[in-house]
């Protein structure tokens, strides 16, 4: 699903050139659950990042579901993030005064979707992430896993291919990161591809794949 060759990436600070990534080549099945691991500064945010189409490479070919990304331009970038990507981050981005329900709607109002089958939809990943109680809950009435769930839910409702996660129980105790973890199994098992960044050793351990990051290069990939 996912192929990268010879990625190098780089930021400018006015005149200085800070490189983050110097020559990554990673494949990542369908299927696969992958957790991107390394110290801070080793560019496992950036290569998130460019895996979910987010930021764009300087050099190297990538490959998404066998769509050439490298040679996009930012409209066909979008569609690709809206047709096989979904994102879950770390401070879930739910807008406050909507209900959990609206919130997974976003992304199919954005793609134009019937309100008939907007419905129908967010009941189902309510249902698979186990909300369906709380539907018509606002964000500030629900648990920091429960607002998660309902991130995953919105990440979901377009049936993406890909999952692209990004500390997800950064900001939860030790029993919802525990639970929203399981739930990423249960994806996981179900088909959805995942790549996650963590720091969390014990979080890591839920994928199946570890890839390690040191100075912008792949210092170790083991299953």
């Amino acid at each position: 699903m996912i192929n990268l060759q010879g990625i190098h990436k780089s930021y400018h600070m006015g005149d200085v050139t800070v490189p983050v990534l110097n020559g990554i080549d990673l494949t990542i099945n369908a299927g696969e659950f992958v957790a991107i691991m390394g110290p801070s500064g080793s560019g496992k945010t950036t290569l998130l990042n460019l895996i979910g189409c987010l930021d764009s490479i300087d050099s190297g070919e990538y490959s998404l579901a066998g769509e050439q990304i490298n040679t996009l331009d930012d409209k066909s970038m979008a569609r690709i993030r809206s047709q096989h990507i979904g994102f879950v981050f770390q401070l879930f981005n739910l807008i406050p005064r909507i209900s959990a329900r609206r919130n997974i709607e976003l992304p199919m109002i954005y793609a134009n979707i019937n309100k008939a089958d907007r419905f129908t939809r967010t009941s189902s990943v309510l249902e698979r992430v186990g909300l369906s109680d709380r539907a018509t809950h606002m964000p500030t009435q629900l648990s920091g896993g429960q607002q998660q769930r309902v991130a995953i839910a919105r990440a979901l409702v377009n049936n993406p291919e890909l999952l692209v996660v990004d500390e997800p129980t950064g900001s939860l105790d030790s029993k919802n990161g525990e639970e929203i973890m399981q739930l990423f199994e249960k994806l996981n098992a179900e088909g959805v591809t995942i790549v996650m960044v963590t720091h969390e050793l014990d979080i890591a351990a839920y994928a199946q794949r570890q890839v390690h990051l040191l100075d912008g290069k792949i210092d170790q990939d083991k299953s």
